[in-house]
């Protein structure tokens, strides 16, 4: 509840942010998670573990970075362009994208509830793009990117908090040369306006630590339910708080997802109590 309800709200955060450019709301959520992530890591006592990563390993936690720094940039800039709704719509999607993806690359078998999800979400989608002759480009990549990511992570068998850490080092110096080139170029920060920027840190860290706390204590089943909350939040939050117009075509495509979503889970707890059964 923790996780999802901070991963919620941070809309209202990245919008108070609204004075910096995306890509220095970016950098600065690198740089501020490092030294967090590090003070966890060492708590933990999890070094040796970076140290023996192997190669292949760090290849794949590179890749997931790129796909976690396109995943944030995006998230940034719907925020920056009024499109919360779009964000949500993409949350939403993303369990579908994972389960297609692991269909793909993974051979994971779906079933026919899984497919019939999958194929009511691409119809919702279908539709908006038929009648706006839009696609919905941010809620697409957030879950394309984060699908992805997940996928990557999946070959790499490590903690949480110590995977983000190695994955913010690969990103770190992006962050640092945004500071060196680019930052000049932007208006000189209030002591609030840079306190607000660093925060960006722990709205990474902190719900990334309950969501692990999480994993070990629930099933993945009520895990998967539980992910739906963070988009209904930031989707109440677009319409009652901010006033986003949604329209009839991105109502239909919403509907879809939920219908989707619905026929997912209840396919989750069918096999979850089957394998319980058993």
């Amino acid at each position: 509840m923790a996780a999802m309800t901070i991963w919620g709200i941070a809309p209202v955060y990245f919008v108070a942010v609204g004075f910096a450019q995306p890509i220095e709301v970016l950098a600065h959520r690198i740089f501020w998670s490092v030294p967090l992530l590090c003070l966890i890591v060492s708590l933990v006592r999890d070094w040796p573990t970076v140290i023996r990563l192997s190669a292949k390993e760090y290849l794949y936690l590179f890749a997931s970075a790129m796909c976690l720094a396109v995943n944030w940039l995006a998230f940034i800039i719907a925020i920056s362009e009024e499109k919360i709704v779009e964000t949500s719509l993409g949350y939403f999607i993303n369990p579908l994208v994972s389960i297609f993806l692991g269909w793909i690359f993974l051979r994971e078998h779906l079933t026919r509830l899984q497919w019939c999800a999958v194929l009511v979400a691409i119809a919702g989608i279908s539709w908006e793009l038929y009648i706006d002759k839009l696609i919905p480009m941010y809620g697409l990549s957030l879950a394309i990117s984060f699908g992805v990511y997940g996928l990557l992570r999946k070959q790499v068998n490590l903690p949480a908090a110590t995977g983000l850490l190695v994955e913010c080092c690969f990103l770190l110096p992006l962050a640092l040369l945004y500071v060196l080139f680019f930052s000049q170029e932007s208006e000189i920060r209030t002591q609030i306006e840079f306190g607000l920027l660093m925060f960006g840190g722990v709205m990474t860290v902190i719900p990334l630590l309950f969501f692990t706390a999480a994993t070990t204590r629930l099933p993945l089943v009520v895990l998967g339910v539980f992910q739906y909350l963070a988009p209904s939040l930031s989707l109440i939050i677009a319409i009652l708080a901010y006033d986003e117009p949604v329209s009839s075509s991105r109502w239909t495509t919403l509907w879809c997802v939920w219908m989707a979503l619905v026929i997912f889970s209840v396919d989750g707890f069918y096999r979850f109590y089957q394998s319980r059964s058993v």
